[in-house]
């Protein structure tokens, strides 16, 4: 898996691109783009998405705004990207530019809402489910109208984005890459974490998946996610546990040791640092 420039000009050359996607799974490879990409997910059994240093389950009804250059990558579990498979994703995924209806648009104080929700999208906005539920009808129907209706239709969806209050910022800093580093290291550090979560990975074999020494790669890794190693491993961990508490009736013990830990203390602690509850306190809430 590979951290990619994604150049939509090779293929297009719009302002906006509006499509509906049924796909046997979700992107196999970490990746920034220009545009702005606003993603709806309306089939999966879920998965984890990483969004800048930002690491979280998704579900159906999944609504989030992604700014231009901001890495990001959703996965689904690892069955979904067998040969042969017959899971299905469906996506409503628009991209566009921020001249998509014309240059300097957002700079009328008329705009200035939406502009400055487009701004905190360099951070990745995850929009809450009554959002998504409200917008459905909206977002279902912009693949299928004309270039012209689509961006009317757009700016009416984003006004109102801009406009609610149960929306969250997802990564904690600006993770924007307009240029990368050694983009295959970091891809393969990433795909191999998310496919080997549930068993112990040490530094040193991580350290070899990026073909580095243990000091090298901890440098870099913390420079390209803001986190270090184990903080990242642990929240991949800890955000499937919560995935799996959700979608599973499994007894709490399970799911510890089927996401990597080996001590029920240490999945707790780790637990509670990271969602801010108990995994018990978690169940019941929801």
């Amino acid at each position: 898996m590979k951290l990619v420039l994604k150049d939509s000009n090779c293929y297009i050359n719009k302002r906006l691109t509006a499509d509906e996607r049924d796909i046997p799974c979700l992107d196999v490879a970490w990746h920034y783009h220009s545009q702005f990409e606003l993603l709806y997910v309306t089939k999966s059994t879920g998965g984890i998405r990483f969004v800048g240093d930002s690491v979280a389950p998704f579900y159906p009804g999944e609504l989030v705004l992604v700014g231009g250059y901001l890495p990001h990558l959703w996965r689904n579990d690892p069955e979904y990207y067998k040969d042969n498979n017959e899971l299905r994703v469906k996506t409503i995924v628009i991209k566009f530019l921020k001249n998509f209806i014309g240059e300097d648009t957002f700079k009328n104080s008329a705009f200035s809402e939406i502009n400055d929700l487009l701004d905190i999208s360099k951070f990745g906005v995850s929009f809450g489910r009554s959002v998504s539920k409200k917008l459905h009808n909206e977002l279902m129907e912009i693949p299928h109208l004309s270039p012209g209706e689509q961006s009317i239709k757009l700016l009416d969806v984003l006004y109102r984005l801009a406009k609610v209050e149960d929306k969250t910022l997802l990564s904690t800093s600006d993770m924007r890459q307009y240029t990368l580093d050694k983009p295959d290291r970091l891809d393969n550090v990433i795909r191999y974490i998310s496919d080997n979560y549930a068993r112990e990975i040490s530094l040193t074999e991580i350290s070899d998946i990026a073909c580095m020494t243990t000091n090298s790669f901890c440098r870099f890794f913390k420079k390209m996610t803001n986190k270090s190693f184990t903080e990242f491993l642990n929240e991949v961990r800890i955000r499937n546990a919560s995935r799996l508490l959700v979608q599973e009736n499994l007894p709490i013990s399970e799911i510890c040791y089927a996401v990597g830990y080996k001590s029920i203390p240490n999945f707790n602690k780790q637990f509670k640092l990271i969602i801010n509850c108990t995994p018990k306190e978690y169940r019941y809430s929801l």
